[in-house]
C-alpha cells in the first residue's frame, strides 16, 4: 500500500516537472555569410513573442563612412529570420556598436554610437524609442536623441591609479604600451575627452526601483561608466567611472541583496574578465579587480535568469576568439560550476555575444560569426539543462 502510494506520488510529481528539464538547443545564422563587416549585435524579445536583433554593417568599422545599423526579425512561430533592414543610418558617418532593451512600458530602445571623426574617442551615443515595432520591417521611431554625459572630474583619481598601475608593471610594459599610457595621461587633463567618446555595447539593466543603467565605455581611457536614468529615459546623468585602465564594455547583474556586479572585457594586460561592484544602485563602484575567468580582449555579456542563476557568455581563452563559452553560476557569481561551448574551432572568430531570457525561460544568444565564407550573426536558443549536461 505504501509502495503503491509512493509510486503514484512519483508519477504525479514527475508530471509537474517543467519540460525544460530536457536539454534543448537550436541554432541558425540570421543571414547567409556576407562580404561586408557585420558585427556587435543586440537582441530583445518583443511583447508579441518575436525576436528582434540589431547589429552594424558596412565596409569596415569606425573608419568606414558607409556603416549603418541593421536589424532582422524572427516571428514567434517562424523557422527563419526576415531579410535585414536598416534601423539607423547617419549619412557620411559610421554607426557602430548596438544594444537594445524593452522598457517597463513595453517600448523598444535602440542605442548606438555615431563616430564623428573616424576614431572611437570622437563618438556620441544615440538612442531611438519606438512604441510601434510589432510589424515586419524596421520599427517606427517615436523619439530619438543623444545621451550627453558630464561626469564629475575624475582626472586626479585616474592619475593616481595610473601611477599605481605603471609601478606595478614597471619593466614589463612595451614601448607601445608606455606611449599609450602617456597619451592617456595627456587626455585626462582635457575636459572634452572626459565628456566625449562614451559608447554602448551591452544591454541596459533595469533595477527594481525603476532606475535604468546603460553601461558605456571609453576607448580614449579604456574605462567604463554608467549612464543613469531615474525618469524612464527622459534624462540621463553619469555615475562615477569604473577606472581600471583596460576594463571596458560592462555587463551588469544584480544580486539578491541589491549589490550590482559589472563584468567587463579586459583591454589591458591581465587577460582576465574584469569586475567591479556597486552598493548604491550604480552611482559609485568599487576598485576594478579581475575574475578567474579568462578574456582575450573581447566582448562578453551576462544575465540573471528567472531562477536567480547567473549566466556569462564569453571567449574563454587568453588569445583569439575561436572559442565561445557559456558559464553558469548558482551562487551569484562566486563560482561558475557549469561551462559549455557554443563554438570551438581552429579558425574564425565567434564573439561579441548578447544574451537574454525569453518569457518561456528559453535562453537566446546572438553573436558575431566570422568565417572564411563571410560574416554573419548567429542565434542560439537553449536552456539550462543543455548547459549543465555532461
Amino acid at each position: 500500500m505504501i509502495v503503491s502510494w509512493f509510486t503514484h506520488f512519483l508519477v504525479a510529481a514527475s508530471a509537474l516537472l517543467p519540460a525544460s528539464a530536457e536539454p534543448q538547443y537550436s541554432s541558425e545564422l540570421i543571414f547567409p555569410p556576407h562580404p561586408q563587416h557585420n558585427h556587435a549585435p543586440g537582441i530583445v524579445e518583443c511583447p508579441n513573442g518575436d525576436l528582434l536583433v540589431s547589429w552594424y554593417r558596412g565596409s569596415g568599422e569606425r573608419t568606414a563612412d558607409d556603416v549603418a545599423v541593421f536589424g532582422a526579425r524572427k516571428k514567434q512561430d517562424a523557422d527563419h529570420w526576415s531579410e535585414p533592414f536598416v534601423m539607423a543610418d547617419t549619412p557620411g558617418f559610421p554607426d557602430c556598436n548596438t544594444c537594445m532593451m524593452i522598457d517597463r512600458q513595453d517600448r523598444l530602445w535602440l542605442f548606438w554610437p555615431t563616430i564623428l571623426a573616424n576614431s572611437w574617442e570622437s563618438c556620441l551615443t544615440n538612442f531611438r524609442v519606438s512604441e510601434d515595432f510589432g510589424e515586419p520591417g524596421a520599427p517606427r521611431w517615436n523619439r530619438q536623441g543623444l545621451i550627453l554625459l558630464k561626469p564629475d572630474d575624475f582626472r586626479i583619481k585616474a592619475h593616481q591609479l595610473l601611477d599605481q598601475l605603471l609601478e606595478q608593471y614597471r619593466g614589463s610594459l612595451s614601448n607601445e604600451q608606455q606611449a599609450e599610457f602617456g597619451e592617456v595621461r595627456q587626455r585626462l587633463d582635457q575636459k572634452l575627452y572626459q565628456r566625449l567618446g562614451w559608447q554602448p555595447r551591452c544591454k541596459p539593466t533595469v533595477l527594481p526601483s525603476g532606475r535604468i543603467l546603460l553601461p558605456l565605455y571609453s576607448d580614449t581611457f579604456s574605462i567604463s561608466i554608467m549612464a543613469i536614468s531615474d525618469d524612464e529615459g527622459l534624462t540621463w546623468y553619469a555615475s562615477q567611472p569604473l577606472i581600471g585602465f583596460g576594463n571596458i564594455q560592462p555587463a551588469v547583474l544584480r544580486r539578491n541583496n541589491g549589490e550590482l556586479v559589472a563584468y567587463m572585457r579586459d583591454n589591458g594586460i591581465r587577460n582576465r574578465i574584469r569586475v567591479a561592484t556597486s552598493r548604491d544602485e550604480g552611482l559609485s563602484w568599487s576598485p576594478v579587480t579581475e575574475e578567474v575567468l579568462p578574456n582575450p580582449g573581447s566582448g562578453l555579456d551576462g544575465i540573471r535568469l528567472a531562477n536567480h542563476h547567473w549566466l556569462l557568455v564569453y571567449n574563454d581563452t587568453v588569445e583569439g576568439r575561436r572559442s565561445l563559452a557559456i558559464s553558469l553560476s548558482d551562487d551569484e557569481g562566486n563560482s561558475w560550476k557549469w561551462t559549455r561551448h557554443l563554438e570551438q574551432h581552429k579558425t574564425g572568430a565567434y564573439h561579441y555575444p548578447a544574451v537574454i531570457q525569453g518569457k518561456d525561460e528559453t535562453i537566446h544568444i546572438v553573436y558575431s560569426h566570422f568565417t572564411e565564407a563571410g560574416k554573419s550573426m548567429k542565434h542560439v536558443a537553449c536552456n539550462e539543462a543543455w548547459i549543465m549536461q555532461p
